[in-house]
């Protein structure tokens, strides 16, 4: 089985805690894009752990994990973050973890033209995490980058990089009169990680295609949802990556193999880390009331996450563009609080009533048409089976289901491994 595990809306939906449930039945778990520039929050016995750059099945024993080919790998990072899960416990070796020797390499310049950049928009800021994704994977389709793979021929590193250091600095310098990035410096820095990842770095895509053969489970894992997507999310306010399921299996590194199902999360209520439309957003001691409930800050950034109700327009245009078979809806147990429920179930367009997600300076006249559903004011995180529910939030459940068009299979009513529900 080959299953895609993403994001139906501006991520932050809770893939980490169901990629961690799920990956009980899984071989192999496969991030297949992004960076460190997002994050993935999981609880279970050992204590929570937040994940930027390893795929959320590393805190199992029993599964492999890999980087693929699509993403972009800040290596300090990455090694920071390993070290603090061995410290927890969590036995990271070879055999637990695989690196794609075709990944990309996010360089320490990388961050400070995302920093420099950012900066010079001022108030027109993207509203980027300043890790340098958006500067590496313009220098990836530049063709002027380095890959994990390089690592394991020094000399060749060491030349690529002069010419590659020689062009960057001339934006650095010339275009943000910042100083330029020291050659001896930066070959330091990818001699000392060459080192420590040298013997996790190798062909993935050979290993997972075997893995593929021999009918093993494996679970890709994506990073952010579907409205920052790279060409279906929010232009500019997006990742600079495919998102999208169907980008699975190529980010991973086995193209020519096709998924058999994809399982898409969406939160019980809407939430967008950085900037951009954000139609549903709701403001002052009403949002603050949800985002507090439901701890909504950036695991990457701690920034506080915007927040608003459920987004109908938007959960149904992630769920086409992701071809959803089933979904996950997380974190039902926040609502609990409320007497009514919140539900934007249409927008209002130029004096016009629509359901389809604008695009453009359509979204940003867009305004939200809400719709109030009765609460169940009681504490549903002790819930394991569904007539244990509230009826409350049974139809509250029923009614997304049909609204999105994709049927909800499981429920999560709390952060940890157990609390969940299937339907």
């Amino acid at each position: 089985m080959l299953t895609a595990i993403v994001g139906i809306n501006w991520g932050d939906e809770g893939k980490g805690r169901m990629v961690d449930l799920f990956s009980e039945k899984y071989d192999i778990v496969a991030r297949y894009q992004g960076g460190n520039n997002a994050g993935h929050t999981v609880v279970n016995d050992r204590g929570k752990f937040i994940l930027n750059l390893l795929p959320s099945g590393i805190l199992r024993e029993e599964v492999t994990n890999v980087m693929g080919t699509g993403m972009v790998i800040d290596l300090e990072h990455l090694s920071g973050e390993i070290g603090r899960l061995r410290e927890a416990g969590v036995q990271i070796s070879p055999e637990s973890l695989k690196i794609s020797d075709r990944a990309v390499i996010c360089m320490p310049y990388h961050k400070l033209l995302d920093v420099l950049e950012e900066e010079r928009l001022g108030d027109a800021k993207f509203g980027s995490t300043r890790r340098g994704i958006s500067p590496v994977y313009g220098d990836k389709y530049m063709k002027k980058c380095l890959r994990m793979g390089d690592l394991l021929d020094r000399d060749s590193y060491a030349e690529a990089l002069k010419g590659i250091l020689a062009w960057k600095n001339l934006t650095i310098t010339g275009v943000y009169g910042a100083n330029p990035t020291d050659y001896d410096e930066m070959l330091s820095w990818l001699d000392k990680y060459a080192e420590e990842f040298k013997d996790y770095i190798c062909d993935t895509g050979v290993y997972l295609n075997e893995a593929a053969s021999e009918g093993k489970n494996i679970m890709f894992e994506a990073q952010l949802g579907a409205l920052r997507d790279i060409d279906f999310g929010i232009c500019p306010f997006t990742s600079s990556s495919p998102t999208i399921a169907a980008y699975a299996p190529i980010g991973a590194g086995i193209p020519n193999w096709k998924l058999t199902n994809t399982i898409g999360i969406m939160k019980a209520y809407s939430t967008c880390v950085g900037e951009g439309p954000f139609t549903a957003e709701m403001f002052g001691d009403e949002a603050e009331k949800l985002r507090a409930a439901g701890g909504e800050y950036g695991a990457a950034t701690g920034r506080p996450r915007r927040v608003g109700p459920f987004d109908v327009v938007a959960s149904k245009y992630g769920v086409r563009v992701q071809g959803c078979d089933e979904l996950a809806l997380t974190k039902l147990d926040v609502l609990s609080y409320m007497e009514k429920i919140p539900v934007c179930t249409a927008y209002e367009l130029d004096g016009q009533i629509v359901h389809e997600f604008p695009y453009g300076s359509k979204l940003d006249r867009a305004k939200p048409v809400v719709e109030y559903f009765a609460g169940w004011n009681c504490d549903v995180s002790k819930c394991r089976k569904p007539e244990e529910l509230p009826e409350a939030a049974k139809k509250y459940i029923a009614y997304l289901e049909k609204a999105v068009g994709c049927k909800i299979k499981y429920v999560s009513v709390g952060a940890a491994r157990d609390e969940y529900i299937v339907l």
